[in-house]
């Protein structure tokens, strides 16, 4: 029996014999275009385009029953850099000017994306750099003719099988969620890529970030996947394998429990009642909150109407889906103002080769933002406008002084002012919300709370800032610690100052949505969490089966406790 750890990502246990599918890079021809061959070359890359995009269309027209919002989400991802002009545009250029095939021009601008997008320190935006990787690959093939070769390779897939590849695409898991497979391994990825929210929104038992799985596992190992502990065994032995089967029906069980909580109350036993809300990209994605029973949108990222574009959207292309959020919503919804570095840092935060030295700790969020209004102003208008058609609130990415707040207000005034005079409807009482994601701000909470309406805490940046970690880079990834002294002292203290202030406080990181985690922050005194979709009824269930008072009387004891390996066992205490 062999034994391989990962990074569990899709909870659950999966038993099945191993399948390992490969997918070799392309091997890219290269060769000069003559001048009378260009337009027909030019020709050839706009259909390979056209061909990559409407594949997408179909696979995802063609799926049997509504697809999970977080994979409609990925694939419309797609779909949409396959139509931006920019796809065509830039590697046509090359094509013109240096006489290059379409391959090659392809090939070269897609990494110039991927590099670009890779830099940036914010594990979201960073993560675009795959989609950019998976999209340009898939245009490359239909340019190749090469065909489907994962499709190719699923011809003999039995049902219940374990997939084992290097990564997968989304258009890779909505196919082999086809041949119904039990669950998936990669050799790449994390807890936050794309391949982990694929297997948390269809429900798979998945692992991801286990390198060595492509060189010890063969196709017919039998494997169990633990998708919660992140291990596999391979060619366990009978006692394994009859206790995870247990396990297994096990967890079956519960989940068929957790389907009659969508229209429970979040509850605690003693009468504590807690807000669940839901992380939104896409507005299908709001659909999904609405069906879990959400208590609206925590957080709503706007990032993604900027993305993978030539042209930034203008204030009415803004407005329209802001309003469509919120329409779909008809709860509360926390608009996030853009949370991205610029295209070009400014000279101080530059290292020789024009490239920013940090962006982590750069011109990124709010501060971008205050120094190109361009860019913002349209953003706030859109936001204000969209404001009549439901409950909205703007919440503001990455503060750190009051100077960043006192600038905000003035600009919304000087908004406000404009779409007065302009006849524009909007709600001039509009909440405003800073997010707490850097030490600075956590550690100031209780000042920003007396200028604030809200606080929302976000976890993912403010654990890699506060512990000086890349929570992406494989290398230092075990120090991401949601639980260390430092963290938790932090959160506490937010808490305390929105407390003092009479001000709510959120919690839209990683952490929130990660049951493990519901209790010490109950204990913590939060009562407003917002997640990922797919766990809403999960937490829910973890709220409804906890006593906070008996929680709070064991909170003392893990604020004095200094060693991490103690902590965590005290906190798994707590879920006893």
């Amino acid at each position: 029996m062999l034994a391989l750890h990962g990074t569990g990502v899709g909870h659950g246990i999966a038993i099945g014999r191993a399948r390992i599918i490969s997918r070799p890079a392309p091997e890219i021809s290269r060769y000069t275009v003559g001048a009378d061959a260009v337009e027909a070359e030019l020709e050839r890359l706009a259909a390979g385009i056209r061909q990559a995009r409407d594949s997408l269309v179909d696979l995802k027209s063609g799926y049997d029953g509504p697809l999970p919002a977080e994979v409609a989400g990925l694939l419309e991802a797609h779909v949409t850099m396959l139509e931006d002009p920019m796809l065509l545009d830039e590697p046509s250029k090359l094509v013109r000017e240096q006489h290059i095939n379409a391959e090659s021009a392809l090939s070269r601008f897609g990494r110039k994306l991927e590099m670009m997008f890779s830099r940036m320190q914010d594990p979201y935006l960073s993560s675009k750099s795959i989609d950019v990787a998976q999209v340009v690959e898939r245009v490359i093939g239909a340019l190749m003719d090469d065909g489907d070769e994962l499709v190719d390779q699923l011809g003999g897939t039995d049902d219940g099988e374990v997939i084992v590849a290097a990564d997968l695409t989304p258009a890779d898991t909505i196919r082999l969620k086809k041949h119904r497979l039990t669950g998936f391994v990669t050799s790449l990825g994390g807890p936050i890529s794309h391949t982990a929210i694929l297997a948390r929104s269809m429900k798979i038992p998945a692992i991801v970030g286990l390198h060595a799985a492509i060189r010890y596992l063969r196709t017919g190992d039998l494997l169990i996947l633990d998708g919660k502990r992140g291990i596999i065994l391979a060619n366990p032995d009978e006692s394994s394998l009859a206790a995870y089967q247990r396990r297994r029906e096990k967890i079956i069980r519960r989940r068929q429990a957790l389907d009659t909580l969508r229209d429970a109350e979040s509850v605690t036993l003693d009468g504590r009642a807690v807000s669940l809300m839901s992380n939104v990209e896409f507005p299908e994605e709001v659909d999904q909150s609405v069906a879990q029973n959400a208590d609206g949108v925590g957080l709503y990222r706007t990032e993604f109407l900027f993305m993978n574009r030539s042209e930034m959207p203008d204030e009415e292309e803004q407005y329209t889906v802001y309003r469509d959020i919120l329409e779909r919503s008809r709860r509360p919804v926390n608009i996030r103002t853009l949370d991205i570095g610029a295209d070009k840092q400014v000279e101080g935060a530059r290292s020789e080769d024009g490239r920013a030295i940090n962006p982590a700790l750069g011109m990124r969020a709010i501060r971008l933002c205050l120094h190109d209004l361009a860019l913002f102003k349209p953003q706030l208008r859109a936001i204000y406008r969209a404001s009549v058609h439901g409950d909205a609130r703007l919440l503001v990415p990455m503060l750190s002084t009051m100077d960043e707040l006192d600038q905000l207000y003035s600009l919304i005034r000087e908004v406000k002012e404009e779409l007065s005079g302009q006849g524009e409807a909007f709600n001039p009482d509009l909440p405003v919300g800073g997010m707490i994601e850097v030490p600075a701000a956590a550690i100031s909470a209780d000042i920003f709370a007396r200028k604030l309406d809200f606080l929302s805490i976000g976890t993912n940046d403010l654990i890699q800032y506060t512990l000086a970690i890349d929570r992406v880079d494989d290398e230092v990834n075990y120090l991401y610690d949601p639980v260390h002294p430092s963290i938790l002292r932090l959160v506490k203290g937010v808490i305390e100052a929105g407390r003092a202030a009479g001000v709510p406080v959120l919690m839209c990181g990683e952490m929130a949505g990660n049951p493990t985690y519901t209790r010490i922050l109950l204990a913590l005194g939060l009562r407003s969490f917002s997640m990922d979709p797919s766990s809403l009824l999960e937490v829910r269930q973890r709220v409804r089966m906890s006593d906070v008072g008996h929680l709070e009387s064991a909170l003392p004891r893990i604020l004095a406790a200094t060693e991490p390996d103690e902590i965590r066992s005290l906190v798994q205490d707590l879920n006893r």
